[in-house]
Order: C-alpha cells, then sequence, then structure tokens
C-alpha cells in the first residue's frame, strides 16, 4: 500500500540503481582492460627483457671471442719465428762467421750437419793444412731463410767466436720489376710471333725472325735473373771458416847448449855443401864447354909443328951437301 502511495521515490531508487550498476559495470570493465594492459605490459617488458639478455649474451659473446682472438693471434705470432717476412717481401741475407774450434775436421761435420738438418746445403767447402800443425776449412753454406737466426747460432756456439758479419738486402722492387718486364716480354715474343704466321714476303719472315730472336733472348736472360733472384731470396747464403788454435812449443831452457850449437853448425855445413853444389851444377855447362875448347886448341897447336918439322931437315941435307966435282 505503501509503494503505491509515493510512485515518485521507486522510480528514483530504480534510476539509482541502475546507475549504481553501470557505474559497477563501467569499474569492471576498466579494471579488466587496466589488467590486460599491465599484463600486456609484463609480457612486452619480459620479452624486451629476454631479447635484451639474447642481446647481452651476443655481446659477451662476441667479446669473450674477440678477447680470444688477441691471446690466439698473440699465441700464433708468439708461435712465429722472429725473422718471419711479410707477406710479398723479398730479402737476400748473406752472414761471414770465423770461429776458433779445437778439431776442424769434427767442427766441419758438424756444419754439414746442421746446414742438412735446417733443410739446407753445402754449397763448396775447402780445407788445406798450414805448416803441419793444423788445418783451416772454409765452407760456404746454403739454408732457408726461416732457419738463417738459428744456424747462425748454432755455428758461432761450435767454438771460439773470432768474428760474425750480416748483412740483409731488400730486393722486392727488383723481384716485381723483373716479373713486370717478363710478362710484358712474353706478350711481345707472342705478338711477333702473331705477325709472323701472318707474314707473306720472304722480306717480312725473315726481318720477324730476327726480332723474334732478339726479344726471345731478351726473355730467357730475364728468366735466368728471376731464377737468380728467387734462389738468393729462397736460400741465405753463410759462410764458415774454421781454425785451430797456433800450438806453441814450450821450452823449459831457451839457452842454447851443444847440442843446440852442433845441430847449428851441422845445418851450417849441410847448407854450405848444398850452396857449392849448386854453384857447382850451374857452372858445369860452361867448365865443360872451356875443357872441350881447351882441348881442340891443343889438338890443333900440336898438329901445326908436326908438318913443318920434316921440311927443316931436307933444307939441312941440301945445304950440307958439296957440290959435286
Amino acid at each position: 500500500m505503501q509503494t503505491d502511495r509515493h510512485p515518485g521515490r521507486s522510480a528514483v531508487r530504480r534510476s539509482r540503481t541502475i546507475l549504481a550498476a553501470g557505474l559497477l559495470a563501467g569499474l569492471l570493465a576498466l579494471s579488466g582492460c587496466g589488467a590486460g594492459d599491465s599484463a600486456s605490459d609484463a609480457s612486452s617488458g619480459d620479452s624486451k627483457k629476454a631479447i635484451a639478455a639474447g642481446e647481452r649474451g651476443a655481446a659477451d659473446a662476441t667479446a669473450g671471442k674477440t678477447a680470444q682472438d688477441p691471446q690466439e693471434a698473440g699465441g700464433s705470432s708468439a708461435e712465429k719465428k722472429p725473422d718471419a717476412l711479410p707477406a710479398g717481401t723479398h730479402v737476400i741475407r748473406t752472414a761471414t762467421l770465423s770461429v776458433e774450434v779445437k778439431s776442424v775436421p769434427k767442427a766441419a761435420a758438424a756444419a754439414r750437419s746442421v746446414a742438412e738438418s735446417s733443410g739446407g746445403l753445402v754449397a763448396r767447402e775447402e780445407t788445406e793444412r798450414v805448416d803441419d800443425t793444423h788445418e783451416m776449412s772454409h765452407i760456404v753454406l746454403r739454408v732457408p731463410q726461416g732457419e738463417y737466426d738459428a744456424v747462425l747460432r748454432d755455428l758461432a756456439g761450435a767454438g771460439k767466436l773470432l768474428s760474425r758479419t750480416s748483412s740483409a738486402k731488400d730486393v722486392t722492387d727488383q723481384v716485381v720489376d723483373v716479373a713486370s718486364r717478363i710478362a710484358t716480354q712474353r706478350a711481345s715474343v707472342a705478338r711477333v710471333r702473331k705477325l709472323m704466321d701472318r707474314a707473306e714476303k720472304l722480306t717480312d719472315v725473315v726481318a720477324l725472325e730476327g726480332e723474334l730472336s732478339s726479344r726471345q733472348a731478351s726473355l730467357e736472360s730475364l728468366l735466368a735473373q728471376q731464377e737468380s733472384l728467387k734462389d738468393r731470396t729462397a736460400l741465405a747464403t753463410v759462410t764458415l771458416d774454421l781454425t785451430e788454435p797456433e800450438t806453441v812449443a814450450e821450452d823449459g831452457d831457451d839457452d842454447p847448449g851443444f847440442l843446440d850449437a852442433l845441430g847449428g853448425g851441422w845445418h851450417a855445413f849441410v847448407t854450405m855443401l848444398r850452396w857449392l853444389a849448386m854453384a857447382v851444377g850451374a857452372a858445369a855447362p860452361f867448365l865443360a864447354t872451356a875443357a872441350v875448347l881447351l882441348l881442340l886448341w891443343r889438338l890443333f897447336q900440336g898438329r901445326l909443328p908436326g908438318r913443318r918439322a920434316p921440311r927443316a931437315p931436307e933444307r939441312s941435307e941440301s945445304s950440307s951437301t958439296p957440290p959435286a966435282s
């Protein structure tokens, strides 16, 4: 009954209820959207974190690789030999060593072994004996450039090092120049041959043959020069002089004695006889010639008086007989 009496109030309550339900629905909708946004933000944040973590991992891996690369590079450079040359560099190396050793034959054999074990060879060897007391050896070795320093150390350590000289000459420009000239000369030879194939006149063929011979000779000279440079840059030249220490005779008494005087007198006597014999031998042809001339002179002198002697008695007989009466 009361509701029927106040219809306006009930309408107001309904409107309030609807409004409250609408506000509640709006709040729920807003809270759902916020939760979705936060969830999406969280998921996007997680993905960004994952990407960042991946990027950091990649960066760390790259950094570790780059840190490892210098170490490897350092290790490889440490493993490289100190005398390694840059690529494309051509150097001619020569060295001369003078070493005093106790035994020259043994030291020479060791030097040959060092050269052969390093991949080189013995280019020349000369050994001679001096004064019948000690030996000397002159050895020329050709060793690879990479073993140059090691071979020098081994050879210098074989005895007492008396002297050492070394030199290095960069011939890279010369090698490049020779290679370029060879390529140009080959192209020139090829052009002359093509012209010879096309030539029809005999005079042209003869002229082209002369030109081809000249250019071919120049090409062969350049090729020989290239081979020489290749050999000298691939193998270093080491000249080794081996000598033995001079033995000094140790005398207990420096003053000469009777035996020394006797030996000196005998040596002087033998020397005098030797010189007299040499003088007689040198004068023998002249003495023989003089003896022959003297003999001939005496023979002729003896014959001339013998011919005149028979004539003198005839004259005396003719003068001594009286005339007949």
